[in-house]
């Protein structure tokens, strides 16, 4: 696993949803995928884990929250990494020297 790959989980967008934005704001899922044009699978799929936030969503979820889609995209990619790095434990060699 490569040395930028942290050994803990990282948190998830979905985690990131629920506690910072949803509980505090007292919000249902069903609230919020109303407001953003979606199934409220969509949002509790996310909320569990069970889904990746897509482009889309991350510029819905930036729109209604005033953050950026690119913070919602970072969490995503950190679990994707992670996740990846967890089933490719021997990466090849590099093919260039750096001087």
């Amino acid at each position: 696993m490569s040395d930028f790959i942290r050994r803990r989980r990282p948190t998830t967008p979905g985690e990131i949803l629920h506690e910072e934005f949803l509980a505090p704001l007292g919000m249902t899922q069903k609230l919020l995928a109303d407001h953003l044009g979606c199934d409220v699978k969509v949002v509790n799929r996310i909320v569990n884990g069970r889904c990746a936030v897509t482009a889309e969503m991350a510029l819905k979820l930036g729109a209604a929250f005033r953050t950026s889609p690119e913070f919602w995209m970072n969490a995503q990619k950190a679990v994707d990494l992670w996740e990846a790095a967890r089933h490719v434990p021997v990466l090849p060699r590099p093919l260039l020297k750096v001087s």
